[in-house]
């Protein structure tokens, strides 16, 4: 494990990683992330149906990367762990696949040892940074991937918590830029585009929490892939992203789950 410092965990708000955790009806999570969970679920009752389609993309875009040669996997944003992870799937398919894992949260950090668990000819590496810190995540998966090989940028779920301001597509450039010829970005990414109030409302919960909410439409996440090439089908809502590969998440009722993903190839 790289980049991390003493284990100390704020509870004074709730933390993404942990919301997800909570919504996934995982138990490493604080009252205060119950909290806020639960004033979501009355605003949308899907919200924990949305984490697991969310979750369903993850697994099938990283079986198919890994089914179409890419070994080496950079997936920032994390969250706490939820079996299967990203290097199950990706080592199930290629043994010898190499992870790292990157989120921000400490309580991450100390679950890492459940991340870790590697195949013997394969390696599972963590590394606590901020996305917002390019440099360091680079730097410290550099010790474990080979950036001359091809290597799938996994964003899941993450760049809503980005703001323009804050630089969320400049940090999706920089973190390309070091990527060579054959590498993918996966991403997923909540919309707001299917509701805009409700979308509004959501958003101020998160900032009256100092927590960032940037909810995007189609067309804003089809820019994070510009200068890729996109995988059939697309930039698609995220339950519709190839479901043939399996894992898809049953939704009651005609409303779409609010988001959209996709996997685009570096030329």
């Amino acid at each position: 494990m790289t980049g991390q410092g003493p284990v100390e965990i704020d509870t004074s708000k709730p933390h993404p990683a942990r919301m997800y955790d909570w919504f996934l009806g995982g138990k490493d999570n604080y009252p205060v992330d119950e909290e806020m969970g639960r004033q979501l679920l009355t605003l949308d009752p899907r919200v924990p149906v949305m984490a697991q389609v969310n979750r369903a993309f993850m697994h099938r875009a990283t079986r198919w990367l890994a089914q179409n040669g890419v070994r080496q996997f950079l997936d920032i944003g994390t969250g706490i762990p939820t079996e299967p992870n990203l290097h199950q799937i990706a080592q199930q398919v290629a043994p010898d696949a190499r992870v790292v894992y990157c989120d921000n949260d400490p309580i991450v950090l100390a679950h890492a040892a459940a991340l870790l668990r590697s195949t013997d000819e394969g390696v599972t590496e963590y590394v606590q940074a901020d996305v917002r810190d390019p440099g360091t995540i680079l730097q410290q998966a550099a010790k474990v991937l080979d950036f001359s090989r091809p290597v799938a940028l996994s964003l899941v779920a993450l760049l809503h918590f980005i703001s323009d301001e804050d630089g969320a597509y400049e940090l999706v450039d920089r973190l390309l830029a070091e990527l060579p010829s054959g590498s993918y970005l996966m991403l997923s990414h909540a919309s707001g585009e299917f509701d805009e109030e409700k979308a509004a409302t959501a958003t101020e919960m998160y900032r009256r929490r100092g927590l960032t909410m940037a909810l995007r439409g189609r067309a804003e996440i089809a820019r994070f892939f510009d200068g890729l090439e996109l995988v059939d089908p697309g930039v698609a809502l995220v339950a519709d992203w190839k479901p043939e590969l399996g894992e898809v998440v049953e939704v009651e009722g005609d409303e779409p789950v609010p988001g959209y993903s996709a996997v685009g190839r570096k030329p």
